[in-house]
């Protein structure tokens, strides 16, 4: 039989019925409107092909298929309407005229009633077993009936939970030190647990020079100041329900402190409390509840700030708060931190002799904390935790981090003989060589051998087998404080405050009761 556009199409027979032996049985118009597009000729190579030759597909192959199809419509319908004017499309992949595409789609087509048509995605390929049905002429195009389209269903509860802790309140605490400036912006979640919104932090060294002079210098104040403009700028793009914004230890010791917390307040708009040493004590216990082991009878923390030390002995009983800081027994703040005792000592050139002149001075201070010694029945029923810059150092140096990484710090154990190991290692580095180290840097090389003194000092005082190091501080204390006296942490309370919008008026912003 001749075709007026594509020559004589040779007849196959035998490949339909060979390659829908293995297809599941489909109604009867549907199937026979694929059994011409899976024959044989239709996804297997031309002896052309075979031949290496580059054309993907020959003239009589689709004449082969053209004919193939145009017998098997004859075969369903009984007749041939339009006679041999009507051509079938080929499959995709073989069509080479794009003028027989656009006249087969003009032909119209019997539907089936309620189904609509579908449009044709990307080709299908013989490896993927697929072809895809005809468009017809002006149809809009649809997904393929055989891809189920994405049901807009109501989230799961997770993804409700999640919704509704990104909808709860913000909370923003800042802990202006003796060496840094640090922000903090979080979501309650979880009981006890909040989500970090943004973050802030950078060394200032406020309190340089404070030992000799008793003044912050006109330098470390505008450095202050500076990291204090841009914690006011991240404040004010937030819609935050209550903060609270600290100073410690430079501040309460400078001649001039308050004159510069009124400096502060007019270049940025921020409201500084300088907060005293048992508060400063407590807010790190705070922040730090929940690395304490559900096993542990008593903990010591503390705290090795630039300006002072806190320290806080623990002593859980049968009856465990929910406040950590309900079981401090005891409590110290040294007049001593790693700014002031390097300042003395000299941080940058750090020999065995000087190193053990720091140690004996700690010793000293600690000597006039009138503390009972710790009763232990095992090991795990008391340890250390440090919150501080010198003991994340030590764990990041020890895990040879090539660079700081918060997560990996943050809770990790420290036996007494890593510790020990640690603290041999950083004496043994000059100031180049700390200096170099990813986890130490340069801003902190003059002033980790002072914290590794105090460190040495405690671990005197208080030894144990284990210590458990912790890179939070005053700023988580000061946001689990606010997050609990407002009860966010209750079941659905956060929820209905988002609702009302209000604030409790017996509780100003930037004020914690």
């Amino acid at each position: 039989m001749n075709d007026p556009d594509s020559g004589e199409k040779p007849s196959v027979s035998g490949a339909r019925d060979a390659d829908n032996a293995g297809r599941p049985k489909r109604s009867r118009r549907r199937k026979g409107k694929q059994k011409g597009a899976m024959s044989p000729s239709a996804v297997s190579p031309s002896a052309g092909q075979a031949a290496g030759l580059s054309a993907p597909a020959e003239r009589p192959q689709a004449a082969t298929s053209g004919n193939n199809a145009r017998r098997n419509k004859r075969r369903r319908h009984g007749r041939n309407p339009g006679g041999e004017n009507v051509r079938p499309l080929a499959p995709v992949g073989q069509r080479e005229d794009p003028q027989q595409d656009q006249a087969d789609s003009r032909k119209p087509r019997r539907k089936h009633r309620g189904r609509k048509s579908a449009a044709r995605p990307a080709p299908a390929t013989a490896e993927a077993g697929g072809l895809l049905p005809p468009i017809e002429a002006g149809a809009v195009p649809r997904p393929p009936q055989h891809v189920a389209e994405p049901r807009r269903e109501a989230a799961p509860p997770h993804r409700s939970a999640e919704r509704e802790h990104h909808d709860a309140p913000l909370y923003a605490a800042l802990d202006l030190g003796t060496n840094n400036c640090r922000l903090l912006v979080a979501q309650p979640t979880r009981p006890g647990q909040f989500r970090v919104v943004d973050a802030f932090s950078r060394i200032v060294r406020l309190g340089e020079g404070l030992a000799a002079s008793g003044r912050l210098s006109d330098e470390a104040m505008d450095r202050s100041v500076e990291a204090l403009k841009i914690c006011a700028a991240k404040l004010k793009n937030r819609n935050i329900r209550r903060s609270r914004l600290i100073a410690t230890e430079a501040c309460r010791a400078a001649d001039n402190g308050e004159m510069f917390l009124e400096r502060v307040r007019e270049e940025t708009g921020l409201e500084l409390e300088i907060i005293n040493r048992e508060t400063e004590a407590r807010l790190a216990v705070s922040g730090c509840s929940s690395l304490v082991g559900r096993e542990a009878k008593s903990v010591v923390l503390f705290d090795i700030g630039g300006g002072s030390s806190e320290i806080a002995v623990i002593r859980i009983g049968d009856n465990r708060s929910s406040r950590l800081a309900n079981h401090i027994t005891h409590w110290t703040s040294l007049p001593v931190g790693v700014v002031t005792l390097s300042e003395r000592h000299g941080g940058r050139d750090v020999t065995p002799e000087s190193f053990a002149g720091m140690v004996s001075e700690v010793e000293g201070m600690l000597a006039n904390f009138d503390c009972p010694g710790e009763s232990v029945h095992a090991p795990e029923d008391f340890h250390l935790i440090g919150t501080s810059g010198t003991v994340t150092t030590l764990a990041g140096v020890h895990l040879d981090l090539p660079r700081y990484d918060r997560r990996r710090v943050d809770g990790v154990w420290l036996s007494d003989d890593e510790v020990t190991a640690m603290q041999a290692r950083l004496l043994s580095w000059d100031f180049s060589a700390r200096a170099a180290n990813p986890c130490i840097g340069p801003d902190r090389a003059d002033l980790v051998l002072a914290g590794c003194a105090i460190l040495e000092a405690i671990r005197k005082r208080w030894p144990s087998r284990r210590m458990r190091v912790a890179d939070r501080g005053l700023r988580e204390g000061l946001l689990t404080d606010m997050m609990a006296d407002d009860g966010v942490w209750r079941r659905g309370r956060h929820r209905r405050n988002q609702r009302g919008g209000h604030r409790n008026p017996a509780k100003p912003e930037g004020q914690a009761s």
